[in-house]
């Protein structure tokens, strides 16, 4: 199978692909030639998509925004249908939903349990399920996960546990979407200079984090943004994998 570095033709589905990571991987692929569809959760961050579609066609590409709640049935496949409606086909499926919570397990609410499951685990089970249903023969898909999932650490219960499903799940889709040359993959950044993760630290663990990776630094969106690139072109025979892509935060 010929694979090149250009998207040019493709079609791109970005799950939460209005700001931060998801808005900079919307970006990327653009740039490489994909059309991209720019999936938003809420009135909230209708701007923000608006402003990224702006900036795949401002690189000569087309993109389109499309509002959706990940955890919905509807939602999610509606996402995907309108993809193929105006596109005539998907290519690349990426996952970037997550949220993040830093709590002690005996202070979490039963609500903040099942919040963090929806949004970590149940989004990304949809969003792969159609995308095995939506995505032409060597498509690809791609899930952000966390580097928690190799790490050994109080507080993120829910996040990395609500996160660690999303493995297992790649894991079987790549096997079962294997006869269709559909690669399935996960990304786990190591903890990331955005506001999710300063909501979460005091100062000092910030420090700490840092410590642990090359240069003293936390993992930022534009060292993961060309991974996802990388895996939807050239990187088509990795499957069924977990990058971890942390500068040496931790791994297993």
């Amino acid at each position: 199978m010929s694979n090149n570095h250009s998207l040019s033709g493709k079609v791109a589905v970005v799950g939460a692909g209005a700001k931060n990571l998801g808005g900079l991987i919307s970006r990327t692929l653009g740039e490489a030639g994909a059309k991209a569809v720019v999936n938003y959760h809420s009135d909230a961050t209708r701007s923000d998509a608006e402003t990224t579609v702006k900036a795949v066609e401002a690189a000569g590409s087309e993109a389109i925004a499309v509002q959706g709640d990940l955890a919905k049935v509807a939602d999610v496949e509606r996402l995907f249908h309108t993809a193929k409606e105006r596109f005539g086909g998907i290519d690349v499926a990426v996952n970037t939903a997550g949220m993040v919570l830093r709590k002690p397990i005996v202070e979490t609410t039963e609500a903040e349990y099942d919040t963090m499951h929806t949004v970590n685990a149940k989004t990304a089970f949809l969003f792969i399920r159609e995308a095995g249903k939506q995505l032409n023969d060597g498509g690809k898909i791609i899930n952000i996960v966390t580097s928690l999932l190799a790490a050994f650490t109080d507080g993120y219960a829910t996040y990395a546990g609500g996160k660690a499903p999303v493995e297992q799940y790649t894991r079987a889709a790549a096997k079962e979407f294997a006869a269709r040359m559909i690669s399935v993959n996960c990304i786990a950044p190591g903890p990331m200079d955005t506001p999710f993760f300063y909501g979460q630290e005091t100062p000092e663990r910030v420090a700490f984090h840092k410590s642990q990776a090359m240069g003293n630094s936390l993992t930022k969106i534009e060292d993961i943004a060309p991974i996802v690139r990388f895996l939807a072109t050239d990187g088509w025979w990795i499957t069924g994998q977990t990058i971890f892509a942390n500068g040496g935060y931790t791994t297993r």
